[in-house]
Formats: C-alpha cells, sequence, structure tokens
C-alpha cells in the first residue's frame, strides 16, 4: 500500500540518527505561502557549517514531516546517508491538506498544466520561495521521493522550476486505474487498497501534528482471506467499516471505469520532455507501483530540450533500495547488498553531479538487475536492443512449448467459484506483504480452479528481458471473469548445497528451495476490460474470444535444469477483489450476483493460448 513508506524511516538503510542530524543541521520551520494563499509546512535542515553555498534536496510528503517543532529532528536525512555527510539543504514539506499544512487534501491531485494550483505549482512555488528567503543557497535544487512521495516528486517535473535540476521519482504512482496501487487493468486490488484508505483516506478535521495509521476498527483477526470473504460485496466495506468517513473510498467506488476521474489523474499526458536531470528507480518486486516506475520512464519523452534520464530497476520490494540490504525477498537470495551499491554507486552520484558539480558518473541509459543469474546490466535502451518475441504455448496434459498447436479441439476447463477463490499467497496474514512477489506457488498448483503447464527442464538458460504478453483464447458460461497469469520459475529438487535439518528427526534433511516454484511475474485483467478500460464489453456465454494484454516487464534468466512454469487462474484473492462473474458494476454488485462459472482455455490450431517472451540472447553483464 502506498502507506507502507511513512513507516521506513526508522529502519531505512544508513539512517544517521537523530543526535549526529542535531549537532551537524539547523532546523528552521516555515508556512510557505502558495500562489493562491494557501500556506503549506516547511521543515528546513541546513548544514550548520558549510565551505560554500549548497543546494536544496526536496521531499514533499502526505505523511507527515514528523517529528514537529523547533527541537525535533529525524533519524534521517535525504534518500543516502552519504548526501547528509556530504551537506545539502535538505527540505521536507506537507503537501496540501495533509498535517500541519492549509489547504484541502485531493488523492493524486489532477494536473491542469498552468491553468490553477496543483502539485507540479505548488513545488514551483516552494522552490521560488526557498531560493529567495533561505541564505547560503547555489540557486540549485534537486528532488526525490518514494511511493505517493515519488509521484509529487515526478510532478514537479511538469512545466519545472528552472532551479530543478535534478529528480529522482521512486516508485512513483502514474495512474490508478490501469496498473498502479489501486487497480491493474481495471480489477481492484481490494486489500492493498481498503487498507491504506482505511487510515489514510479519513477526512481530516485541521492541521494536525498528530496522526496514525489507525483504520478506526478492529479486524478481530489476523487472517486478510477470511476478512474479505465474510465481508462479502464491496458495498459493505463502507455500510460495516468505513461509514463515510472516507471520501477517497467513496470517490473510488463511484468511478468503475476508467472516466474523466481516473483520466485526469494519469500522470503521464502531462510530462513533455522535462529539462531537468532524472533517475527514476523502482523494484522488480514492488507489489504497489512496479507499473509507475516503468511507465513513468517511458512517458518522459526523447527531445533535444529534456535531461539525461536514467531507469534504474533492481530486486527490490517497495522502497527496499532505501531500507535493508537488498540481498533477498522471502526465500530467494539475489547474492550481493544491492541497495547498499546502488546508495554509493547511483543515487550520491547522481545528485552530487548534479546540483554540487562532483564527478560525472557517467549513469547509462538503463542500470538494471538480472534476477536469476543476478548480475546488473548497463544498457543503452530499455527493453536492450537484441531482444526477440517468441511464442510459448500451451500443450495438452500441462504442458509448456514452443510449437503452435497441431491437434483441433484442445482446450482445458475449470469451475471458478467467488465463495472459494484462489489465494494469492498460502501465508495468513491482514495486510499484503511483498514477499508474496517472489512466492512459491506450490500451493495454487494442485488446486482444481488453476490451470498449471511447465516446460521440460531447459537444456540452456533462458533469459527474458521486457514485458510479457498473454495472448489467451477464452469462454465462459458467465458474462465477465477476471484472468490472472502467472510466470514461475520452477527449480530443480536437487537446487542448492544446503539442506536444513528436518523439524523431524525420523525425516531426512529437507532443502527449502528444492522444487520451489518462484514467482517471477504476475497480472490480472479484468475481462469486460479486454477491449478498453473506459468502455466495459460483456463475454457471450460459450464463445470464444481473445483476452491480451501485458505484463509488467521482468529482467530474468531461467537458468539450465530450471523450468518455465505457467499458471492460469480466475482469482487472486483478497490481493484482488472477486468478480461476480456477471456483467455489471461490480462495486455496486450485491452478495447474491456471485455465480460460480465454468471457464475454458482453448489451445487448438487457430485457438492457442500463448504468451509472447521477450528473450534475450546471451546478454553480457
Amino acid at each position: 500500500m502506498r502507506a507502507a513508506l511513512a513507516l521506513l524511516v526508522a529502519g531505512a538503510l544508513g539512517a544517521q540518527g537523530a543526535d549526529w542530524i542535531r549537532g551537524h543541521y539547523a532546523k528552521t520551520e516555515a508556512m510557505v505561502p502558495m500562489r493562491d494563499g494557501v500556506q503549506l509546512y516547511t521543515a528546513i535542515y541546513a548544514p550548520r557549517a558549510a565551505a560554500g553555498p549548497l543546494p536544496f534536496l526536496l521531499n514533499r510528503t502526505p505523511y507527515g514531516c514528523r517529528p514537529y517543532g523547533p527541537d525535533g529532528f529525524p533519524d534521517q536525512l535525504g534518500p543516502a546517508e552519504a548526501l547528509a555527510r556530504d551537506g545539502f539543504i535538505f527540505v521536507y514539506q506537507d503537501v496540501r491538506g495533509r498535517m500541519l499544512s492549509g489547504g484541502g487534501f485531493i488523492e493524486v491531485t489532477p494536473h491542469l498544466d498552468g491553468r490553477g494550483v496543483d502539485e507540479s505549482t505548488d513545488a514551483y512555488d516552494t522552490l521560488e520561495w526557498l531560493l529567495r528567503r533561505v541564505p547560503g543557497n547555489n540557486g540549485k535544487a534537486g528532488a526525490w521521493g518514494i511511493s505517493y512521495p515519488g509521484y509529487y516528486a515526478a510532478s514537479a517535473l511538469v512545466r519545472p522550476h528552472p532551479a530543478l535540476a535534478a529528480v529522482s521519482p521512486q516508485a512513483p504512482m502514474v495512474d490508478l486505474f490501469e496498473g498502479d496501487d489501486d487497480h491493474h487493468n481495471g480489477a481492484l486490488f481490494l486489500s492493498q487498497s481498503f487498507w491504506f484508505e482505511a487510515a489514510f483516506g479519513r477526512t481530516r478535521k485541521g492541521p494536525t501534528a498528530t496522526w496514525s495509521w489507525d483504520p478506526g476498527f478492529t479486524p478481530g483477526h489476523p487472517d486478510g482471506y477470511r476478512f474479505f470473504l465474510e465481508m462479502g460485496a464491496l458495498p459493505h466495506a463502507d455500510e460495516r467499516f468505513l461509514h463515510g468517513a472516507v471520501p477517497a473510498w467513496l470517490d473510488e467506488m463511484a468511478h468503475g471505469v476508467k472516466d474523466g476521474y481516473w483520466q485526469s489523474r494519469d500522470l503521464r499526458p502531462h510530462l513533455k520532455d522535462p529539462r531537468p536531470a532524472v533517475l527514476t528507480v523502482g523494484g522488480w518486486f514492488d507489489a504497489e507501483d512496479l507499473f509507475g516506475s516503468l511507465r513513468l520512464d517511458s512517458a518522459l519523452g526523447g527531445g533535444a530540450g529534456r535531461g539525461p534520464r536514467t531507469l534504474v530497476m533492481g530486486p527490490w520490494s517497495h522502497g527496499g533500495w532505501e531500507r535493508g540490504s537488498g540481498r533477498q525477498l522471502g526465500e530467494v537470495d539475489f547474492g550481493s547488498d544491492t541497495s547498499s551499491w546502488f546508495q554509493d554507486r547511483v543515487e550520491t552520484p547522481f545528485f552530487l553531479h548534479h546540483l554540487k558539480g562532483g564527478p560525472d558518473p557517467r549513469l547509462p541509459r538503463a542500470l538494471v538487475f538480472e534476477t536469476g543469474r543476478n548480475v546488473w546490466h548497463a544498457l543503452a535502451a530499455w527493453p536492450p536492443p537484441g531482444v526477440r518475441k517468441v511464442a510459448v504455448y500451451l500443450e495438452a496434459g500441462g504442458g509448456l512449448g514452443f510449437a503452435p498447436p497441431g491437434e483441433p479441439g484442445g482446450a482445458d476447463r475449470f469451475t471458478s467459484d467467488p465463495a472459494r477463490p484462489v489465494p494469492y499467497t498460502d501465508e495468513t496474514e491482514l495486510r499484503v506483504s511483498d514477499r508474496f512477489m517472489t512466492g512459491d506457488q506450490r500451493f495454487a498448483a494442485w488446486r482444481p480452479d488453476v490451470l498449471t503447464y511447465r516446460t521440460p527442464p531447459l537444456d540452456q538458460d533462458l533469459t527474458l528481458a521486457g514485458p510479457v504478453q498473454a495472448r489467451l483464447e477464452v469462454s465462459t458460461t458467465g458474462t465477465d471473469a477476471d484472468w490472472v497469469v502467472k510466470v514461475i520459475d520452477v527449480y530443480p529438487d536437487d537446487f542448492g548445497a544446503v539442506a536444513t535439518v528436518s523439524p523431524d528427526p525420523w525425516l531426512p534433511p529437507v532443502n527449502p528451495l528444492g522444487g520451489y516454484q518462484q514467482l517471477v511475474r504476475g497480472e490480472v485483467m479484468r475481462g469486460k476490460f479486454r477491449n478498453s478500460l473506459a468502455v466495459p464489453e460483456p463475454f457471450v456465454p460459450g464463445r470464444p474470444t481473445a483476452v491480451t494484454f501485458t505484463l509488467n516487464d521482468v529482467c530474468h534468466t531461467f537458468l539450465k535444469g530450471h523450468r518455465l512454469m505457467v499458471q492460469i487462474q480466475s482469482s487472486w484473492f483478497p490481493l484482488v477483489d472477486r468478480n461476480p462473474q456477471v456483467f455489471e458494476d461490480i462495486y455496486q454488485a450485491r452478495d447474491e450476483d456471485f455465480r460460480a462459472r465454468e471457464h475454458t482455455v482453448h489451445r487448438a490450431p487457430g485457438l492457442a493460448s500463448s504468451l509472447l517472451l521477450p528473450v534475450w540472447e546471451h546478454p553480457a553483464p
């Protein structure tokens, strides 16, 4: 959920500590006026001893600039410890309508392109005030942020202030209906959205320095699957728990298609070759804003007037490059401390060069981590040159192969029952954890409502670099259905040299990764949106229909001896809300609308379901 980043500071990688910051930085608090007269709370931390003028580093946030007061100092300044020790004027600001700032808060404020106040004008006005009012600055500024603050950093690129020289949007949101946080291809990411809005989305009564993530009710148990199944149809969320106190949730439930509400909140059309240097950062295993990182980078344009831009994609969960070592997620080990490497070799040199005239780090157009082989690549483009599209086809008996089908009539069927949806993880948890992004899928492979296909053991490495396209030919006895496609790396049974001690003395030692089915990428398409997110269409019962959609990019090698597996299912609960499998506005559905339906995935000539893989042959580390 977007809220996760508000809780990271205490455990941040390389945090300096409040005592060190208090001894080396002076704090000033100000209410900075915007062009419409609204004042925004701003905390300014300037080095007590500086050899010369310094640049600003701005972080605009809806999560609060705690601790407040002239004597309150945080445990960390800036995105990396080295930057705080080198010396910058760090600026933190509460955005409109949050904490101590004036004005009213709007969820993902629409951009008005100079026709009124928005997040880009607030960033511009803030920098203009800082340049004029804060002594000892060198006339340059940078901005950064992760998740929601990453969205505000990206917003500063829309009609940017001339002093803004370097911006690093990290895990930013760009489109909450197509692929970030709240929805993927029109399907509601239920658990993330509900728990975030239940706490964050409540209207404040006025400026305040105190605020918590209390949702205002007690679930009663830690089982998210049970909680949302017992909640029932989506209207019960407000009836039973939110009670009209969360405007953003009500807005979401009132806009079940990509209408003007969502279209106005798509950041991409407003990014027109921004002049500042841009370092976009994302994680391959970010459960919230992987889409945003990839799509923001591709939307930044290629005009002659823009500044240099670099995309960094590492083996991280949401914000993982700022907390923890970045070596491991769940059971999967990436072989090195990737977070420290990024901060020391990429992020810190980026800001030092563009804001303080430091050495040029000569960052490539894309710097991506290849999982599986666990190596970094410096690339001239993303996806890299030389990638070719290769189709892999579903086969009879659960096979997966590279040859088109030759036998007519091939199809696989399953019954999808909304009363028993497929869980997204085998763990019991109330809120979504990023661990599922590399989770073992064996729990799902044995369910009768999950179709599973896999190749024989690979006789050579298979590297994928770029987006994966699902091309399904399906039919259903209903008028709507969700289609979930998962790409999985199946480890050999004898994978790993070290076995753990068995908990049962009568059994041999156990290798936890032997036969592991690692999720590499998964995505959902709400079937009624298969042709348009704005204009839904029902299925005609029994009629074969093409459902084509794109899974977010990967950079992963299926090593020799591993298998490539594909799973297809029609629920992924409670990560994704349940589809009644009846064509309707699901946000207004009733409990009695939910029906079990039989779904068919075809694999015959002319109706051949497949995945289009971005195969990258023999990449050099």
